[in-house]
């Protein structure tokens, strides 16, 4: 009965609705330091990277939450965004209230009370640079992609340096440049498909966007999308990499990783996605299939 009630819509729903777990996927970059630190045997790390990608997890759903809160009023007045729980009225003002502090609590937490007090530390900022990008940085243009660049910097550096792991400076640079792109990826299509290039997209709440244009994001776009392509490749070349791996053979998986980034780019240009990249990453299957193709690869290439 309850399982019913669930699966077509029950109470539970606007609520989980509200934590957007397709987003946890962005918490995957907590992951990077152990994958290709090549640290999946040791169970001590295993662990404290758990704790850390739960801990983002709550961390991440209570920023949604806490901007849902802080933007109701806008999303009301917004063709699509009017449906998001809080603008809906199906979550209360006060149960989205008591989901930040239980999500905070529990992101500060969890990490504490397993004695990683870096990751706590990792994760105290990024709740920091999250409210003040909801109350003021993300009106600032670029100051506003940047930010969030910021909080995928800091979930990598968290998997990584907070428990142990070195990572490679090309994996950072090209995680850099691989958020920024996504990051102006965001912004490009919220301008939407419209033929009135430079005109903000019609009823959008984005007040940012007035600062940008169509035009200069493609531009920032295309330097972007060059630079994470260059730095991954420059990162398989690597000695220190071919080291550490065992094998001078990852540029293998460049053709896959280029796939996978313009096929992006085609949903962006061809099928007005790029909003929302969590949904967008899980719901293309040539996307999928790049990311799998991908695993596999590396998987066989340094095990």
């Amino acid at each position: 009965m309850r399982l019913a009630q669930w699966q077509e819509g029950g109470p539970m729903m606007p609520v989980l609705n509200l934590l957007r777990p397709h987003q946890w996927l962005k918490n995957g970059f907590v992951l990077l330091g152990l994958l290709f630190g090549q640290s999946w045997s040791d169970l001590d790390l295993i662990a404290a990277v758990g704790v850390a990608f739960v801990a983002f997890c709550m961390a991440s759903s209570a920023v949604y939450v806490l901007n849902d809160y802080h933007d109701r009023e806008a999303d009301a007045r917004h063709p699509r965004k009017k449906i998001r729980p809080i603008a809906s009225g199906s979550v209360s003002l006060h149960t989205a209230r008591m989901l930040v502090a239980a999500l905070v609590g529990g992101a500060l937490l969890l990490p504490a009370g397993a004695g990683l007090w870096a990751v706590m530390a990792a994760v105290a900022a990024y709740l920091a640079l999250n409210i003040a990008y909801t109350f003021k940085l993300k009106h600032v243009v670029l100051v506003d992609v940047f930010c969030i660049v910021a909080g995928f910097m800091i979930r990598l550096i968290c998997g990584t340096y907070a428990v142990g792991i070195t990572p490679s400076r090309w994996m950072l640079l090209c995680s850099f440049m691989l958020t920024l792109f996504l990051g102006f990826a965001k912004r490009r299509a919220e301008f939407g498909p419209a033929p009135s290039e430079g005109l903000v997209m019609q009823g959008s709440t984005r007040l940012v966007l007035r600062y940008y244009s169509p035009q200069l994001l493609d531009v920032l776009m295309a330097i972007t999308v060059s630079m994470t392509i260059l730095t991954y490749g420059l990162y398989t070349l690597d000695p220190a990499t071919a080291a550490l791996h065992g094998t001078e053979n990852l540029i293998i998986t460049l053709p896959i990783v280029t796939f996978g980034v313009f096929r992006y780019l085609y949903l962006i240009y061809g099928q007005g996605a790029g909003e929302d990249t969590g949904r967008d990453l899980l719901s293309d299957v040539q996307i999928r299939l790049a990311v799998a193709a991908w695993a596999l690869a590396v998987f066989f290439l340094v095990r």
